[in-house]
């Protein structure tokens, strides 16, 4: 009885322990060994929290909202992000023209334009690798004929060309009321139509008066037996970074870069012209004092100096405060750029008529420091103002280390300059290539400015006035010289930049006016003066204004005699 007793007692206590363990929530042999060991608490859903903390901090910073912090929103923000450079919204008037802006190679022209389309090399761009590819919206491959689209080679024209408009060789003895009749047939506006001596033709530039794809109409006007070549009219634009103009008169590194100082102690450019096709200049500035003697507007504007054009002739011939390359030159003042929203810009009719006015107007060097695509009818001027032995600068272009061969630098008749720095190293903008014949100083150049003003700018447009100058320095020492002559001189007394011998960046090397002039054989004979001194260029009163009430001769004769005076070798 005893013993039952017992293990009743044991039972009850075992079953009262194992109740009292039920309720705390453990169970015999696995509660006593978790209480024994450490703790595993696992917090397993906590780690995800993380994340989702993480991914709104990139969201805030990328969208803007720091309200999107759950998944969804992160989500929707990461998917829409813009493409950077590429499908940029901002306003181009914010970018130069004549620096590519941040876009990718296939978006860029020839020209160094970004364009809305992707381009293949073949259209004139310098990129590729997204031609042909499906947009993200779903339009069709670029040069399908799926929705109608144009191809590749018409889209990249028509962003480096004037819209709508054609250049045509028409038939020269045409009558007026013939070429009308042209025009109308083709559904044309004739714009403007004129000679060109220098080229022995009769050209015209015609506007497309409806819908119709240019190279449509081009084609068929072409087909006409009346006109002998018709193209599109191509846009140029000046190579520079057009900065807003500062005031100042600083140091000028590159006239010790092209020992300008040497040289000028012994030529500085006297009776020679050089023709500056180019914007707006202003003739007042006292940098240009009696240094413009004629000039033209081949785009009849009414706009008043700009900084480029002014720049340019001040890089060649400012004698103030600051020196240009040549201070004694004569200056044909040709405006064939005016102002857009995107920078001052030209075309192949308008550039055709300032080579025309330069070589039918005495220039002996015609600086053009301009760049677009290569265009047949600019060839033709070009190779027939070589031909009449003018000689011709060009700037290299501003399109960067991928961009194709801007013209007319491009051309073999043309000397191309690219640019350098103070240290001279290659300007970050220049092109680059085999056609590069000299390099110059081009980055941050002190110049003068309109309204008697100076500016801080740079681009290879600089670096070839330059080269222009030190081309009158030369000629001046000997008038006789061709221009393969002159720019056999230029090359051959370059000063070596970059790896050793001719290259790709520098050409044959930096420009060295004293090392140049000093090859150049001083004439026996001295020049003329006085009533033998050489006659000005013929003036023609309907498409000239005269800048200045002095006669150019007398002009130059005046500067110099004071400059003798003040030279170092009078002295």
């Amino acid at each position: 009885m005893a013993c039952e007793r017992s293990k009743w007692r044991i039972e009850t206590a075992s079953a009262l322990i194992a109740a009292l363990l039920s309720v705390i929530g453990l169970s015999g042999p696995a509660a006593a060994q978790s209480i024994m060991r450490t703790p595993e608490i696992r917090i397993a859903p906590r780690v995800p929290s993380v994340s989702t903390n993480v991914g709104p901090r990139v969201n805030a910073n990328i969208g803007g909202a720091a309200v999107a912090r759950t998944p969804s929103r992160i989500s929707v923000t990461t998917h829409t992000m813009p493409r950077i450079g590429v499908q940029s919204t901002l306003p181009s008037v914010r970018y130069s023209p004549n620096l590519h802006r941040a876009c990718d190679y296939a978006y860029r022209g020839s020209d160094g334009e970004c364009l809305e389309r992707p381009v293949t090399a073949a259209d004139g761009g310098s990129g590729g690798q997204a031609a042909g590819k499906k947009a993200k919206s779903g339009s069709v491959k670029s040069g399908s004929a799926k929705g109608g689209s144009r191809n590749n080679a018409q889209t990249a024209a028509d962003f480096r060309a004037v819209p709508n408009e054609l250049v045509a060789e028409i038939d020269g003895a045409l009558t007026d009321a013939q070429i009308e009749e042209l025009a109308r047939r083709h559904g044309l506006v004739r714009v403007e139509m004129q000679n060109f001596p220098l080229l022995g033709s009769t050209i015209g530039l015609f506007r497309i008066t409806d819908r119709r794809p240019v190279d449509v109409v081009r084609r068929a006007l072409a087909g006409d037996g009346r006109v002998r070549s018709v193209q599109l009219n191509f846009r140029y634009l000046l190579q520079d970074q057009n900065p807003a103009p500062t005031e100042g008169d600083p140091a000028q590194y590159a006239l010790a870069q092209l020992r300008l100082p040497q040289a000028h102690a012994l030529v500085r450019g006297m009776n020679v012209t050089i023709a500056v096709i180019d914007s707006g200049i202003d003739a007042s500035h006292p940098e240009l004092a009696n240094t413009i003697a004629d000039t033209f507007d081949a785009i009849g504007s009414k706009e008043g100096p700009h900084a480029h054009g002014t720049g340019i002739a001040g890089a060649i011939a400012a004698h103030a405060r600051l020196m240009g390359s040549a201070p004694e030159v004569r200056i044909l003042a040709i405006r064939a750029f005016g102002a857009t929203a995107n920078g001052a810009q030209s075309s192949s009719y308008v550039i055709l008529k300032g080579l025309d006015y330069a070589a039918l107007h005495g220039a002996q060097i015609i600086n053009m420091s301009f760049a677009g695509p290569k265009d047949p009818v600019i060839e033709r001027a070009v190779a027939a103002s070589a031909a009449r032995g003018i000689v011709l600068v060009a700037a290299a272009g501003n399109a960067g280390a991928k961009s194709a061969p801007l013209y007319p630098a491009a051309n073999p008749n043309v000397i191309a300059v690219s640019g350098t720095d103070a240290q001279e190293k290659l300007f970050s903008a220049s092109n680059r290539g085999n056609y590069i014949a000299l390099a110059a100083p081009g980055a941050d150049i002190f110049l003068p400015a309109p309204d008697g003003k100076y500016q801080i700018t740079s681009g290879t447009s600089f670096s070839s006035a330059f080269v222009s100058g030190i081309a009158a320095l030369v000629l001046e020492r000997d008038p006789s010289l061709k221009p393969n002559e002159v720019r056999s001189i230029l090359t051959g007394t370059a000063r070596d930049l970059g790896a050793p011998g001719r290259d790709d960046l520098f050409g044959a090397g930096q420009a060295d006016a004293f090392a140049a002039v000093s090859a150049v054989a001083a004439p026996a004979v001295p020049l003329a003066s006085g009533k033998d001194a050489p006659v000005a260029p013929a003036r023609d009163n309907t498409s000239v204004s005269r800048a200045m009430e002095q006669p150019a001769p007398a002009m130059a004769a005046d500067k110099s005699a004071e400059n003798d005076v003040k030279s170092p070798a009078a002295q």
